[in-house]
C-alpha cells in the first residue's frame, strides 16, 4: 500500500526499512534530508515537504516528542492541511493531552487518527521484531494491519481511542527504570558475595523471572485480592531486610524505599495482606 514515513531517527529508519522491504510504495521525509537520501537507493522516493508526504494518503509519524509532532500536524503545511480522509498512524510516545488534541483535530478535518506504539530498541525496529499497541476505530487499524506486520512481531488491539495506546506505553515505559534500578540493585546484592553480576543476569533469564513474576502478581494487584495473603507483607518484609543486610556496604535506594513502605503498611495493621498490596 502507499505510505509515507516521517521521522527517520535510529527507530524511524529500521522501521521505514521494513516497510520497504515487505513491498509497500512508501515516501518518506525528514527534517534533515540527509537522513531521507539513503532511502532513494532503498526504494524509497523522498518527498520534498510535508505536502507532498502526505499524498499517499496514510502517513505513519515516528518524532521524538510533542513538539515535533506538533509541528508536523499543526505547523504551516502540516498534516491537517492534507484534506479529508487522509491516515495519520502516530508511533511516537507523546503525552495523552496531546494524543487527545490530535485526536480531535484530525476528526475535525475530516481525517482518521490512530496511535500505533512501539516497544523495542534500534536493533528490534531494523530486525522488524517490534510489539505494536495500537488504538483507534477498528476500521482504521484494519486498514493499517499489514503495517504493522512489516514493522512487528505481533499487534496488541487496546481499544477504540487513541489515547488508549499512548497511556499504556507511557505505563510501560514508566517501568523500564525502576526495573533497570531494581537490577542494579539485585547486582549489587550478589556481587558481595562473589557473584558476577553478567552471571546473575543470565539467572534471572534462566528462571524466567520477569514473566513468574507478572504472571503471579499482576492479577492479584489488579483485581487487588489481598486477602488471604498468599506470603503477607510482614514476612516479606523480613526478606526485605534480609537483603538490605546481604548487600553490606551497597547502596540499595529503591529497597529502602520499599522497606519504609512495608513498614508504615505493617503499623497500620496491612501485616496480614498479601505483599503485593504494597503499592495499594
Amino acid at each position: 500500500m502507499d505510505v509515507a514515513f516521517i521521522g527517520l531517527g535510529q527507530m524511524g529508519s529500521g522501521m521505514a526499512d521494513n516497510l520497504v522491504a515487505a513491498g509497500h510504495q512508501v515516501t518518506v521525509w525528514n527534517r534533515d534530508r540527509a537522513k531521507a537520501e539513503p532511502f532513494a537507493a532503498r526504494g524509497a522516493t523522498i518527498a520534498a515537504d510535508l505536502a507532498a508526504a502526505a499524498r499517499a494518503g496514510t502517513v505513519m509519524t515516528m518524532l521524538a516528542g510533542d513538539a515535533a509532532v506538533e509541528a508536523v500536524v499543526f505547523g504551516e503545511g502540516g498534516l491537517l492541511a492534507a484534506g479529508p480522509d487522509l491516515l495519520h498512524i502516530s508511533c511516537s510516545t507523546v503525552s495523552v493531552d496531546l494524543t487527545e488534541r490530535l485526536a480531535v483535530a484530525h476528526a475535525a478535518a475530516g481525517q482518521r487518527f490512530v496511535s500505533a506504539q512501539v516497544l523495542g530498541r534500534p536493533d528490534v525496529a531494523a530486525a522488524g521484531k517490534l510489539s505494536v499497541i495500537a488504538a483507534g476505530a477498528a476500521e482504521d487499524l484494519d486498514i493499517a494491519q499489514p503495517l504493522f506486520d512489516a514493522i512487528g512481531a505481533g499487534t496488541q488491539r487496546v481499544g477504540d481511542r487513541p489515547v488508549m495506546a499512548a497511556a499504556v506505553k507511557i505505563a510501560l515505559n514508566a517501568g523500564i527504570p525502576a526495573i533497570m534500578q531494581m537490577l542494579t540493585e539485585q547486582f549489587r546484592i550478589v556481587a558481595a558475595h562473589g557473584i558476577a553480576a553478567d552471571r546473575m543476569a543470565a539467572l534471572l533469564l534462566n528462571v524466567n523471572y520477569g514473566n513468574r513474576l507478572i504472571g503471579s502478581y499482576g492479577p492479584i494487584i489488579a483485581g487487588k485480592r489481598f486477602e488471604p495473603a498468599g506470603f503477607p507483607m510482614r514476612l516479606g518484609r523480613k526478606d526485605v531486610g534480609l537483603a538490605l543486610a546481604a548487600a553490606g556496604d551497597a547502596d540499595l535506594p529503591l529497597t529502602e524505599l520499599i522497606a519504609s513502605r512495608m513498614d508504615a503498611i505493617i503499623a497500620a495493621d496491612g501485616g496480614e495482606q498479601d505483599w503485593s498490596a504494597i503499592g495499594q
